[in-house]
C-alpha cells in the first residue's frame, strides 16, 4: 500500500499518533525493562525462570516490531497502520491469556504483563477508531 497523505495534519491524526507514540513507547519500554529485570534476578531461579525468559524475550522483540510500525503509522504508511492493529489485538489477546492463567511466570512479571495489557488496551482503541481507519481507508 502506497502512504496515505490526506488527513496527517488534521488536529484528531495528530493526538491520535501522539498516543500511539506514548502508548507503545511505555510497552517497549517495561517490556525491555522486564528482561533487565530478569538479567538482574538470574541468580534467582523462582524470579526469573526459563518460561519468564522466554516470554519476556518474545514480548520485548514484539515490542520493538510494534514501535517500527507505529513509528512508519505515524509517517502514514497503511501498510504499517494495519501491521499496528494486528500486533497490538493479537498481542493484547496473548497478554491477557497469559497474565490469567496460572502458570510458571513469576508474580512480578504477571503484574508487568497486566500493565503491558493496559497499554495495548489503549493501543487497540486508538488504532481502531472510527477516525483512524477512516484516514487510512483506500480510495
Amino acid at each position: 500500500m502506497t502512504p496515505v497523505t490526506k488527513d496527517l495534519e488534521h488536529a484528531r491524526t495528530k493526538a491520535a499518533f501522539r498516543a500511539i507514540s506514548v502508548l507503545v513507547g511505555c510497552y517497549l519500554a517495561i517490556s525491555l525493562a522486564a528482561v533487565v529485570v530478569l538479567a538482574v534476578l538470574h541468580d534467582h531461579p523462582s524470579a526469573a525462570t526459563q518460561d519468564a525468559w522466554v516470554h519476556g524475550i518474545i514480548v520485548a522483540v514484539t515490542a520493538v516490531l510494534m514501535m517500527t510500525f507505529a513509528l512508519r503509522t505515524t509517517g502514514g504508511n497503511a501498510s504499517a497502520y494495519r501491521r499496528l492493529r494486528i500486533a497490538s489485538g493479537v498481542m493484547l489477546a496473548a497478554i491477557v491469556v497469559i497474565t490469567v492463567i496460572p502458570g510458571d511466570f513469576p508474580l512480578w512479571m504477571k503484574l508487568e504483563g497486566g500493565l503491558c495489557g493496559l497499554l495495548l488496551l489503549g493501543v487497540v482503541i486508538v488504532v481502531n477508531g472510527k477516525h483512524l481507519r477512516k484516514v487510512f481507508s483506500p480510495a
